[in-house]
Order: C-alpha cells, then structure tokens, then sequence
C-alpha cells in the first residue's frame, strides 16, 4: 500500500479515536449536568411551600456556580452547577441548606480516580512514574496528579487507616468471618505479613473488618489483632471463620471468643493435596476432591473423602496425611444453611481482593514502608468492597446467629 494512503488512514482512525473519546466524555457531561439539574429541581419541589410573610417561596433557583473541572475515568468534564438560594430555610421548621448528593462542594474527583491511584500503586507503578501512567489512561485531566499530589494522598491515606483502625465497633456482630494473611516483602525483618479480616453481617453484606501487619501470621499477631476489636465493642466475632489451615488465627480465636467454629478453605486443601501428587493421578484426585465439597449431603461427602484415601494412601501417603489433618474443619460448612455454602466453603472472597497485593509483592521488593504498605492495602481493600457480593440466603442469618442447629445445610427440629 502506499505510505501516503497509509498515512492518511492512520490519520483518519487517530481523528476517529479522538471524535469518539469527546463524544463519551460529552455524554458524560450531559448526563452528569441533567442529573444535578434534576437534584435541584427535586430539592425546590419539596421546599415550594415554605413561603416567608410576603408569600416569597425560600427556596428559589439563582443561576449557576462557577464552572468546574471535575476529573473523571472518561477525562476531565466541565461543569455548570446549579445555584440554590435558600438561607432564609434556615428559620423554617425542619428547613434545611441544599447539600448535592450527587456532586459534594469541594470534590475535584470522581471517587473511581481515588480507587485508580492505589491500584497503580499495587500494580508496581512508583510515586515518579504515576503523572505519565495516569496521562496515558486520563489524559490532559492528569495534569493536577503530580508526584506531590500522589504523595500527599498517600499521607491522607495513612491518616485514614489509622483513624478507621481506631473506631468504635459497639454492638457489631458477624455472622461470619473470612481470614487471611500475606507474606509482603520490605516491611521489616518482623513485621513482614499482612493480616485481613472480612466479616458478613446480620443483613448479608460482606465488610472489610480489619487490615493490619503481623509477626508471621502468629498466634500472637492473631490474638493482638481479636483483642483490639473486642476492645472496641465487637459483640460476634463471628459464628464459623474460613481460612487456610497454616494460619495461627485458629488458636488466637480459640481464646478470645471461644466457641467459633473452623472451615478450612476446599481451594488451598485441593492445591496442598494436589501438590502431593504426580501430574498423572492429580485430574482423578481433584475431581474426587471436587465431588467432596459438592456433595448434597455430610454422608455422601465422607463416602467420598474415605474413597480417596483408600485409593492413595499407600501409593501417596503425604497427599492422605495432608488431607486427613483436617477432616474435622473441611466438613463443617454442612453445619449451615445450604444457601450460604458457596461463600463459606472458601476464601475467595479475600483471594480475590488480595490478588493484586500479591502481584506486585511478587514483582518487587515491597511497597514501601510499613505505614505506606498498610495505607494502600487499606485503600485497595476499601475500594473491592464496593463490589462484594453480599450472602444469599439472608434470612437464614438471624437463626444462625441465634445458634440454632443446621444438619446438610437444613434447619433441624430441635423439639423433634
């Protein structure tokens, strides 16, 4: 082809890229603009009766703000805000100052961009190299995000983290709990591992419960970290807790709220046991393993694991042995309604929030210093939940809770 039809074409498909980029970001804008509009408009509809001694409404449109550049996913967006006078509501029986929802007085970016910057920062972007990453993604709208910028974020961060580590947990209680930690490199001969709890609660929704560092996922880092959220008012910690096996949280819990049932995650045994086998046997083993977890009933669950263990034992005892350690704490989800066994038969809901942390520890040789390391986790694991997907089955939680007795994930009679 010839280079200057090749030439044109590129130029043509660069102006296309260019066309279709401002047309999202317009539609954005638009959206964005009708949706404050109609804020506004709702605000005055519900205040139009309140009227002073002339029969002046007090609450009345007044033109707009100044214009502002709010930083989006899509690029900057130019905005007009509506103005609202109401200071007389202010005298008015349940009146109130108009407040948007939608778009808060002094925000400057959108919540998705504050989510972006902890995630580069994971991903191994350093605190230098973030205004050309983010221009590559945001465009002219990353002009503000200097390494300045960056870095006194991450100090707001910590900041953040510490008064969040610090609050009150009067009267909270979990259903259950999701445990995990990571070995991260960089923070210090000691400190070198990150603790993470996930709590369900009473209504279903999965929350972040606590992020903090500890001495090898002891049981004393374990034991310190139970203690504080007691301290602060935790009621439940929890009717059953999911977790890897190696995990010393098992003791530590023991103690501190004695009476929480264990489930070891199906999908760190089946990777242990997996391990212990030779590629040729491992297809057979995990689909036994898989039928296991699956099955419909506790019986036809141990009918299988005794199945496996006369199949390999002698030819593969360590992969028995490993299995058999834990046949206690692979079974217990049976003890709860069926509909919430697709959460708490594995750590996946911590896995995945956690992939990120161990992406980037793997490449590097930390994420920085203690505090800094702690402050990002915190932010990425803020931002996954957003998107946790709460328990099914919600109604079964109270009756848990209450400590009534479950058999193959059914309520029992207790007065039969």
């Amino acid at each position: 082809m010839d280079e200057g039809i090749t030439s044109e074409l590129k130029i043509e498909e660069a102006s296309s890229k260019d066309l279709l980029e401002q047309l999202v970001r317009d539609g954005a804008r638009s959206a964005l603009q009708a949706a404050l509009e109609e804020e506004v408009s709702q605000f005055l509809q519900r205040f139009m009766h309140v009227r002073d001694e002339k029969g002046h409404r007090k609450a009345v449109r007044n033109g707009y703000l100044p214009e502002r550049t709010i930083l989006s996913g899509v690029g900057p967006l130019a905005i007009h805000q509506p103005r609202v006078d109401d200071r007389r509501l202010r005298d008015t029986e349940g009146g109130q100052r108009f407040s948007s929802a939608i778009l808060p007085r002094f925000m400057r970016k959108m919540p998705s961009i504050e989510g972006l910057i902890p995630v580069l920062y994971l991903k191994g972007i350093s605190t230098g190299d973030f205004s050309e990453a983010l221009a590559a993604i945001l465009g002219a709208g990353a002009k503000g995000l200097s390494a300045t910028t960056i870095t006194r974020l991450k100090e707001g961060w910590t900041e953040e983290h510490k008064q969040w580590s610090g609050r009150s947990l009067e009267g909270k209680e979990y259903v259950y709990l999701w445990v995990d930690g990571i070995w991260v490199n960089g923070l210090d001969d000691q400190r070198s591992c990150l603790l993470l709890l996930m709590g369900a609660t009473r209504e279903g929704k999965k929350e972040l419960v606590a992020v903090s560092d500890g001495y090898r996922e002891s049981k004393a880092s374990w034991r310190e970290m139970l203690l504080d959220l007691k301290a602060r008012g935790l009621k439940m910690a929890g009717k059953l807790a999911i977790g890897d096996g190696a995990l010393g949280f098992w003791a530590a819990a023991e103690e501190v709220f004695p009476g929480m049932k264990h489930q070891r995650c199906w999908v760190h045994k089946t990777a242990n046991v997996l391990d212990k086998l030779p590629k040729g046997v491992q297809s057979k083993a995990k689909a036994m393993l898989h039928d296991m977890y699956q099955a419909q009933t506790k019986e036809e669950a141990l009918k299988t694991y005794r199945l496996f263990i006369a199949s390999f034992k002698d030819k593969y005892p360590k992969a028995v042995e490993c299995l058999e350690k834990d046949e206690q704490a692979l079974f217990t989800f049976y003890e709860f309604p069926a509909a919430h066994w697709l959460h708490i038969r594995t750590t996946n809901p911590i896995e995945s929030t956690f992939a990120t942390v161990r992406l980037r520890t793997a490449k590097t040789k930390g994420c920085g210093s203690r505090a800094a390391t702690l402050s990002m986790v915190f932010k990425l694991c803020q931002e996954a939940e957003k998107s946790w997907r709460s328990l099914d089955g919600a109604k079964w939680i109270p009756m848990v809770l209450e400590g009534k007795h479950f058999t193959d994930g059914e309520l029992k009679d207790d007065a039969a």
